[in-house]
């Protein structure tokens, strides 16, 4: 077993992760389904990585992630904190009154359930209710109701929650204390400056994790051996990364305000307790924290931001993965998607789809010595992955992350050009067209289509890929290769963001669909082909040397603009300098030959 922690700080985290967990429950659902595709019945994914078992007291068997999110206070909307499995009796409040003076109690209005969780629940009573005769015509009633549910989320999701068709053990769901929702006044790293540690916050989510992780068999035992990689070595999917019995934490932390310096806080606490848990951390901002720095200071206190949170918070972590592009809806890689990068709801679905097939070989399932089957190919469990990305001379831990969302085919002509040229970047403020003869990679291919429109067996797209490398100009030092026959599916509460140039099946059509109008949702498109990829590679320099360029300028230079505002945050001069040594190391390790100490604009 290879148990892992999943960890989401922050609002946009948040976002993501519903997303995330929506397609873990969808294909739960699915390979369950005596009526559904036979794709989704043979994953030969171990969902018991991510989902742990348990029992109410009325001795009904519960599957849960293995989760523990943070969040404002009345962030989960119309959901309790102590999620809908296990009974929860509210403290009965005390008649003693100790305050003489007089009293008034505030209450607000709970939020009402939407359309789409007012369905959840009604489809549960019904599960649990005897059925009585068949019910003729339900079918068509359901269509109609997926579609007024589809138009409702379009147009109305406020809260993460509002989207969420996914169970939560109780220890899941914690709301900070005097933190209520408002992200605006939460906006920079100082805003989070002592949130962690007042009062019993800091234990209390300690204790959630610890709960969680003190039921895993191995999440603790972390000793793993990497092979050495040489210029030249075979892109496979094996290549001494096989899974073994080997453990970790991937942690999702909003990076746009407030959150990052509580995560940091957790991860100082989590370093302190589990000391050789590898942590993956995809560090994450949502549209809307481009484009609220309208003054030369709200933009200043940005780039100070980024670069004292990118600092400390990858000094916390194993593996730093950068997530979030000012205009997603606008880049190459939503060539294919329709979204509205106003919406959260939308940029998060996109960025949880490449999360998701990042993390399918942490849940491949294996088969003894032979790990590899008909169905998946390449498992490797969380601390392979950074070993094999950071592990190397060069001993990067900043990776960036593509995707092609949905996947090309594996036919056509120029077909293995058109698949590397389908990956695109979903990590900010990168250097395109970069030659990094020491660049390592991790990809992951799943329900890929082949000849005559079928999937793609593994063979085939792994002969599809090494031919791709084959005829490249420039390749990477190494690949590791994920292939997974299963496609991404596509749950009913997803957001409507495919052109109609995506088929039911995620193909990729040579003409709009006739009649269809664009975007296309849920009801349309049942599931596509992913590919996502992370690189260690020097194409991150430019997001690297823009973070330590801003706090010398703004932070550490003589006379510098910020230096109060950095105090504020409370950090000393000393520990500015030794933050942007720290910074101007990462650079060297890319680039040996970098003179970086330049501190001027």
């Amino acid at each position: 077993m290879r148990e892992l922690a999943t960890i989401q700080v922050g609002g946009f985290a948040n976002f993501i992760g519903s997303h995330f967990w929506n397609f873990q429950d969808e294909l739960l659902g699915l390979a369950g389904d005596p009526d559904g595709d036979p794709i989704f019945k043979n994953q030969h994914l171990d969902m018991d990585v991510l989902y742990r078992t348990g029992e109410t007291q009325q001795g009904i068997a519960t599957y849960t992630p293995r989760l523990v999110s943070v969040n404002f206070r009345g962030s989960l909307g119309s959901m309790s904190s102590h999620g809908t499995l296990y009974d929860h009796n509210p403290p009965v409040p005390s008649h003693v009154v100790t305050w003489p003076g007089s009293m008034s109690t505030h209450l607000s209005e709970p939020h009402k359930k939407n359309l789409f969780l007012q369905s959840l629940y009604e489809e549960e009573q019904e599960n649990l209710a005897p059925m009585d005769g068949i019910n003729s015509g339900k079918n068509d009633k359901s269509e109609i109701q997926d579609k007024d549910i589809v138009e409702s989320l379009e147009s109305g999701v406020q809260f993460w929650t509002d989207f969420s068709k996914v169970h939560y053990h109780p220890q899941s769901l914690y709301e900070l204390n005097g933190l209520w929702m408002d992200a605006q006044d939460f906006d920079n790293y100082g805003s989070g400056v002592d949130v962690f540690s007042e009062g019993l916050q800091g234990e209390e989510m300690n204790e959630r994790l610890r709960f969680f992780v003190e039921e895993c068999d191995h999440i603790q035992s972390l000793e793993h051996t990497s092979p050495e990689i040489t210029k030249g070595d075979k892109i496979d999917g094996q290549a001494g990364w096989s899974a073994c019995n080997k453990n970790g934490i991937q942690f999702i932390v909003d990076d746009s305000g407030g959150f990052s310096c509580v995560a940091a806080d957790f991860l100082e606490n989590i370093a302190d307790e589990y000391t050789n848990t590898p942590i993956l951390l995809y560090s994450v901002q949502g549209p809307e924290s481009y484009i609220y720095h309208k003054s030369r200071r709200q933009k200043m206190a940005r780039d100070l931001h980024d670069a004292v949170s990118f600092s400390r918070l990858s000094s916390l972590c194993k593996l730093f993965v950068p997530i979030g592009l000012p205009l997603l809806g606008r880049s190459k890689a939503s060539s294919y998607l329709c979204l509205k990068d106003e919406k959260p709801y939308h940029c998060s679905a996109v960025y949880a789809s490449a999360l998701h097939s990042i993390s399918l070989p942490f849940r491949m399932a294996t088969h003894g010595p032979a790990t590899d089957s008909c169905y998946v190919s390449g498992a490797v469990d969380v601390y392979g992955l950074i070993q094999m990305l950071t592990g190397q001379a060069r001993q990067n831990i900043v990776a960036t992350l593509d995707a092609a969302m949905p996947a090309p085919s594996l036919t056509g002509k120029q077909v293995a050009q058109s698949w590397l040229g389908s990956l695109h970047p979903f990590t900010p403020e990168i250097a395109e067209d970069v030659e990094d003869l020491q660049e390592v990679e991790s990809l992951t291919i799943h329900g890929a289509f082949g000849s005559g429109g079928d999937r793609a067996s593994i063979s085939e797209v792994e002969d599809t890929v090494h031919a791709a490398y084959a005829s490249a100009m420039t390749k990477p030092l190494f690949s590791h290769l994920s292939v997974a026959q299963c496609p991404l599916p596509i749950p009913l509460p997803f957001p409507s963001v495919f052109s109609n140039l995506v088929g039911q099946h995620g193909e990729l059509l040579g003409s709009p669909v006739m009649g269809g109008h664009p975007p296309r949702g849920s009801l349309d498109v049942h599931s596509i082909p992913m590919a996502a990829r992370l690189c260690s590679t020097s194409a991150i320099f430019p997001f690297l040397q823009n973070r330590l360029g801003n706090l010398r300028r703004f932070g550490i230079a003589h006379g510098a603009s910020g230096i109060e505002l950095l105090r504020s945050w409370g950090f000393a001069k000393d520990e500015l300098e030794d933050t942007a040594e720290r910074l101007s190391k990462m650079i060297m390790t890319l680039d040996p030959h970098t003179q970086s100490s330049s501190d001027s604009d």
